[in-house]
């Protein structure tokens, strides 16, 4: 069995769980942060590939943190995973059901690459699975040994998004995984996502492209804090909606596609 196979069961093991359990992989209930949020309710269900979209300041970000535990949102609302509330979740439990990926790849210290993508196996005793797989999927065997503050942008951020990976986590948030990275590796993210989402994890990242967005399970799109619209790509990102939140026209024409 190939180590894409091994990976792809065990994210499909974290992933399902008990069968019994249907609560979605992420609900978020009338979430706010004062000045960022405004009340918010939405979900993730198991499964599914979700873009988060907005202008700049919109709130994704924002959403990310919420949703990940990194930001508490005000009373009344609550934060579930599973359906369980996420604060009642233990610290490190958290750390093996969610994994995040911040916007900036930021790097005080010159650990390896290999000991920072490992840093994804703490909430699991520090035990090392799925590390070389997750240097691998991610281009990044190669440079393993490399210090990461001397590293690229885009490889940085490679890093985070492998450490996140390693985590075998069921629910992935990723904040703009794209931006930094060329066309082959954000195509290859892209795939390594729909593959996670295919074993029954779920994967809600922020993104810009909207071109990107169209290849999703749902689109969530957001407006100075406010949720605008929330559902499949071809029912939510019409031209009326994207005049009113971006400011502007859209309309289908040939152009470049990329493929692997």
């Amino acid at each position: 069995m190939s180590a894409a196979d091994n990976e792809s069961k065990r994210l499909r093991r974290s992933a399902t769980g008990s069968m019994s359990n249907v609560a979605p992989a992420l609900s978020l209930e009338n979430v706010s942060v004062p000045g960022r949020l405004q009340a918010l309710s939405l979900s993730a269900q198991r499964g599914k590939m979700i873009g988060l979209v907005g202008p700049n300041g919109s709130g994704k970000s924002t959403l990310l943190q919420v949703a990940a535990g990194l930001l508490p949102s005000a009373v009344p609302g609550e934060v579930r995973w599973g359906g369980e509330a996420l604060a009642r979740i233990p610290v490190l439990e958290r750390g093996r059901r969610a994994a995040w990926v911040p916007q900036e790849a930021r790097f005080e210290f010159g650990f390896s690459v290999r000991s920072v993508v490992g840093q994804g196996r703490y909430a699991h005793g520090d035990d090392d699975t799925g590390v070389g797989e997750a240097l691998e999927r991610f281009a990044l065997a190669r440079i393993a040994d490399r210090p990461v503050d001397r590293l690229s942008g885009g490889e940085r951020h490679r890093v985070l998004l492998a450490r996140a990976w390693a985590t075998g986590a069921a629910l992935q948030l990723w904040d703009e995984p794209l931006a930094a990275l060329d066309p082959r590796h954000a195509l290859e993210t892209l795939m390594l996502g729909r593959e996670l989402t295919r074993a029954g994890g779920t994967l809600v990242f922020s993104l810009h492209d909207l071109r990107v967005a169209h290849c999703l399970d749902e689109v969530v799109v957001l407006h100075e804090g406010r949720l605008r619209a929330a559902g499949a790509p071809e029912q939510v990102l019409t031209p009326e909606l994207l005049r009113e939140v971006f400011g502007v026209t859209a309309r289908v024409e040939p152009g470049l596609t990329l493929f692997l």
